[in-house]
């Protein structure tokens, strides 16, 4: 099996944690894609009766389209699950999320949901967090100098994300700057934490004490792992 292959499985079975009446988190990225598709035959084969929060909007025109009802965060009192994909994740579960420049509306949502069940294949899992830049959302004032501010923090080089020769825009308007910190997050709760305090941060793309349970795809087949396990 090639990696889509064991994405799609991923996705596929991290379908098991919603059941009829839950309100769902949707993730974004090339795994959950395959939640959002088999949530949607769901609904239309199965009758499920769910609704869905996404957290992009890449991921609300896919989940539009399968035919998940969408409604606000806003008129929710939260979430029962989300699930979403992960660049990185540890063993003590702390995640590196932002790849897809969606870690904002991610965050927030995820904040919001009882569970976090996140969908990978095995190249996701790591020792140490950072080889998969970290990711870092900040606003297009001044940005130049929220970067050096970054670069005196972690001492690592930083750089803005661009697409096709162009910064990339995240869907808030804002630009994201990676953080090429290396494999050496070992503290990604501290580190979270100081990241946060430089003026011109809007959030950092460490998902610290958030992710109950991982669906991992090998060549060998899909386990899923819980946090308390």
């Amino acid at each position: 099996m090639d990696v889509e292959d064991l994405k799609k499985m991923a996705g596929e079975q991290a379908c098991t944690f919603v059941n009829d009446g839950m309100a769902v988190g949707l993730g974004t990225g090339s795994t959950v894609k395959y939640t959002v598709i088999e949530l949607g035959r769901r609904i239309r084969e199965e009758g499920l009766n769910i609704v869905g929060v996404p957290t992009s909007i890449a991921t609300r025109d896919l989940a539009t389209s399968v035919g998940i009802p969408l409604v606000d965060l806003d008129d929710l009192d939260g979430l029962d699950v989300v699930i979403d994909g992960t660049d990185e994740f540890d063993g003590k579960f702390q995640l590196i999320k932002g790849g897809g420049a969606a870690l904002l509306r991610e965050k927030i949502v995820a904040q919001s949901s009882t569970s976090m069940v996140v969908v990978a294949d095995s190249s996701k899992q790591v020792e140490a967090l950072g080889s998969f830049p970290l990711p870092v959302e900040i606003t297009p004032f001044s940005f130049g100098t929220t970067v050096k501010a970054l670069h005196a923090l972690l001492g690592c080089e930083i750089i803005v994300r661009q697409e096709n020769g162009e910064r990339t825009v995240t869907d808030n308007g804002n630009y994201i700057a990676d953080a090429h910190t290396g494999p050496t997050i070992i503290d990604p709760v501290s580190l979270e934490r100081s990241i946060l305090t430089v003026a011109g941060v809007v959030q950092v793309g460490l998902f610290t004490n958030m992710c109950t349970a991982v669906v991992l795809a090998s060549p060998s087949g899909v386990v899923t792992i819980k946090k308390d396990e």
